[in-house]
């Protein structure tokens, strides 16, 4: 039987990254603390921590106790709130991780759904990448994950890819930069400073590549794993940036910058990532059903 009291022991010490800082919070001895933590170590037969200089840092098995921990203590809380406020609505945990590359305003617009179920949800959202955030959907720390690829094939882990919906791209500049560009799209982005995604970006590639066989050769002078970042650098007139369709009226509004041309030839695609192969979850099927609403076919303009 796990000793729960060692578990809340283990999680200070983990969060404090050091002995004294726990004993303190915990109104503990240094020594006593410690050996708590040891006894639980022989109990659970692994090691949860090794030392770092004068802090402790976490094992692979620590790291692994430490998620567990997190989520049998947020259960714990869970339950005293409900039993504490029996007579208001129980509000439902909807806990979603976001892709970093997923564009904000996609993201706000594939989840807003969910609060309007008649079973009230508190959205909880998490952003990483995406290898991160699979690995927490895998042991139901989350119920969802947004992306803009599907899950991969390589990563060892079980989860199914819904496809959300795809759209076009526009490409923004500041006025500045617009008023030097041609009006012919998409040569008028030959030799002008254009702004990408990162790496981690399922856009990044086809985008190159289309600009490629074109023969379009931009300056590309910033990459971008946040396209928020990006956009505020767009706006301050660093080079012209693509966005998705759906959100063009938005980031023209929010950054005061212009749409220069627009394409249907790259497409930026959006998944829901879960651990069912057919949804069930009244907030990921909210999210899915507007996103097939959303994401209609765009006229090229």
């Amino acid at each position: 039987m796990l000793n729960y009291k060692h578990l809340h022991y283990f999680r200070t010490v983990a969060k404090a990254g050091a002995i004294n800082r726990a004993a303190e919070k915990l109104h503990l001895a240094p020594q006593t603390l410690s050996g708590q933590i040891g006894a639980f170590e022989e109990r659970l037969g692994v090691a949860l921590f090794r030392r770092s200089g004068r802090r402790l840092e976490l094992t692979e098995a620590g790291r692994t106790a430490l998620i567990y921990a997190d989520e049998i203590f947020g259960v714990g809380a869970e339950l005293e709130e409900a039993l504490q406020n029996r007579l208001t609505a129980r509000v439902h945990p909807f806990r979603v991780g976001i892709a970093d590359v997923v564009p904000k305003a996609i993201a706000y617009q594939l989840l807003a759904p969910a609060l309007t179920l008649a079973e009230p949800v508190k959205l909880v959202c998490r952003e990483d990448r995406l290898e991160q955030l699979a690995a927490e959907l895998s042991i139901h720390r989350l119920d969802m994950v947004l992306a803009d690829r599907p899950l991969p094939s390589k990563m060892d882990i079980k989860g199914y890819s819904h496809p959300l919906g795809e759209c076009g791209i526009a490409f923004l500049a500041a006025r500045a930069i617009a008023d030097t560009l041609e009006t012919d799209f998409p040569t008028n982005l030959h030799g002008v400073p254009l702004l990408i995604p990162g790496e981690d970006s399922a856009l990044r590639v086809p985008l190159l590549r289309w600009l490629e066989r074109r023969d379009i050769q931009p300056i590309v002078v910033g990459e971008f794993d946040d396209s928020a970042l990006m956009s505020a650098f767009g706006q301050a007139g660093a080079g012209v940036f693509p966005v998705p369709l759906t959100t063009v009226q938005d980031v023209m509004r929010q950054h005061d910058v212009i749409e220069v041309g627009r394409t249907l030839d790259i497409r930026e695609r959006f998944f829901a990532i879960s651990v069912e192969r057919r949804l069930s979850h009244p907030a990921v099927l909210a999210v899915s059903e507007a996103a097939r609403l959303r994401f209609q076919p765009q006229d090229a303009g």
